[in-house]
């Protein structure tokens, strides 16, 4: 293990850095996850280098596995042995609530497990992944769940392999996590109809997508193509259809607000969101056009002040960029920090900001 993989306070230049000089002094320092693949890789994986604007980056294998992503078999980043304590004792806590996901989630039970203290369990938690053991254990087994009824398992079976004791705990809050019923989700969003355009923009190409009730993607990249793929990639039997028509007015609003012509956009949104991300979200859009705020600053306006990470990648799954402004959110030592949709873009919504404030 080399000097590289103890560094901490990793910028996104630094990881991508990284990544591109396939540099393996950073194996067990971070993962990085591509969205158009679902998987996810260290730094030194031989594998086709992606496009900048698919890429994610994590500090442990399993906050991509929470993400959705699955190991590459290539480069087995899972064995990558990490040189930070806290990592693997963070991991080793997360395999043993992995293996029983029906058992409680108590820091005593499974501090005294670790060997260590409830307090330095929890501190490791909230340092490497922004979450209570809880908190992981309840995003990972909504994350089986949904496997699960993607595979085609009925919600019974599913809901039960996954972890949960009782119908009531999943369909508790389920529209706000998944957006519609377990069973419509299983379907894989059978019957919800989306609307989309594609239109060129100053950022590139722009890609606006909507239910009835409000815009619920919003991407922007090179490939107009890949873009549709993203959006269909979540719900594959829902009711999508090209409609640029009706969805003039929201896009026409978006592009001139790249220009400088729209600081303000109050547009209706329909977002799948747990209660925390909807926070983070809501303080995003308190950000003064032209300005902005750190991650540490958002998690503190939330009442959430260790919880820096786990904002980060709230802004990182922001769903409909530009609308909520996770662009205007940079590290705390001004550094630009990640950007879904690439660095330059950001670099470009902020200077483009400043200019027509």
């Amino acid at each position: 293990m080399t000097r590289a993989a103890v560094v901490t306070g990793l910028t996104s230049e630094r990881h991508w850095r990284a990544v591109l000089a396939r540099d393996a002094g950073y194996d067990g320092a971070f993962v990085y996850a591509v969205r158009s693949t679902g998987i996810y890789c260290r730094p030194s994986c031989a594998s086709k280098k992606p496009h900048r604007e698919q890429v994610a980056f994590f500090p442990v294998p399993e906050a991509a596995e929470q993400a959705g992503f699955r190991a590459c078999r290539r480069c087995r980043p899972g064995e990558a042995r990490p040189a930070d304590p806290r990592i693997a004792l963070v991991r080793a806590v997360c395999h043993r609530i992995d293996a029983h996901p029906d058992a409680p989630a108590s820091l005593g039970s499974l501090s005294a497990r670790a060997g260590t203290t409830p307090h330095r369990l929890l501190r490791a938690f909230r340092a490497v992944l922004g979450l209570t053991p809880r908190q992981y254990r309840d995003e990972r087994r909504l994350a089986r769940f949904k496997t699960q009824l993607k595979e085609g398992k009925k919600v019974s079976p599913a809901l039960y392999e996954a972890g949960y004791s009782s119908t009531s705990r999943v369909y508790e809050g389920a529209h706000a996590r998944l957006g519609m019923t377990p069973a419509t989700y299983g379907r894989g969003g059978a019957g919800t109809r989306i609307a989309f355009a594609v239109v060129p923009c100053a950022l590139g190409r722009l890609l606006v997508a909507a239910t009835e009730r409000g815009i619920c993607r919003i991407g922007i990249g090179d490939d107009a193509a890949a873009l549709e793929r993203g959006l269909r990639a979540e719900f594959p039997s829902a009711v999508i259809a090209r409609d640029n028509a009706t969805l003039r007015p929201w896009v026409a609003e978006i592009t001139a607000h790249f220009d400088g012509r729209q600081p303000d956009l109050d547009l209706p949104l329909d977002l799948r969101a747990t209660a925390f991300q909807r926070r983070v979200w809501e303080a995003l859009r308190k950000i003064p056009y032209g300005s902005t705020s750190s991650y540490s600053a958002i998690a503190r306006a939330i009442g959430k002040p260790r919880a820096t990470r786990a904002v980060a990648r709230a802004c990182a799954t922001n769903p409909v960029a530009v609308v909520i402004p996770c662009h205007r959110v940079v590290s705390k030592g001004g550094d630009l920090g990640g950007y879904r949709w690439g660095v330059e873009r950001k670099r470009a919504l902020l200077e483009g900001e400043r200019a027509n404030r």
